[in-house]
């Protein structure tokens, strides 16, 4: 990105739009490091958290990215335990992805949320887009596909 600061996008599953999120560089870096399967030689924060959650056998059922306000993203971490459901944690949404990576949760975007700020990449361009269009649509795409975890390494 132009600023150079890393990005986080998240694609809805069953469709073509995105979620961008600009992450710090400390936070890209542990989403990376779960990406890849890598452990740092201590623990990192998100891998604190993880080891905690477990030796207090608390799950982290899901991570919810539930709004935006003054250009700032909102997460909920979904907790149980033995009892049920516990009350949701506010978290930043770096945080949440990291955590959720590293305990194989879902991560879930708010449907009204997705239609407010999310960026829609269609499978095939129509033939009433423009030149310019096409070609904008292309470049975006290939930035997608060429984002390696390597890209967000601080």
């Amino acid at each position: 990105m132009p600023s150079n600061q890393p990005i986080v996008l998240l694609k809805e599953l069953d469709g073509t739009r995105f979620l961008p999120i600009w992450v710090g560089a400390v936070e890209a870096t542990a989403i990376a490091f779960a990406q890849q399967g890598l452990e740092a030689q201590r623990p990192l924060t998100h891998d604190l958290i993880r080891d905690l959650l477990d030796r207090v056998d608390i799950t982290l059922t899901s991570v919810h990215i539930t709004e935006i306000k003054e250009g700032v993203f909102y997460a909920d971490l979904l907790l149980r335990n033995s009892e049920g459901a516990l009350e949701p944690l506010s978290v930043r949404p770096s945080d949440a992805i990291a955590v959720a990576l590293r305990t194989k949760s879902n991560i879930l975007v708010n449907s009204d949320l997705l239609d407010e700020v999310g960026i829609d990449i269609p499978e095939q361009v129509t033939n009433e887009a423009s030149a310019a269009g096409d070609q904008e649509l292309e470049a975006f795409r290939e930035f997608l596909d060429g984002i390696n975890p390597e890209d967000f390494a601080g």
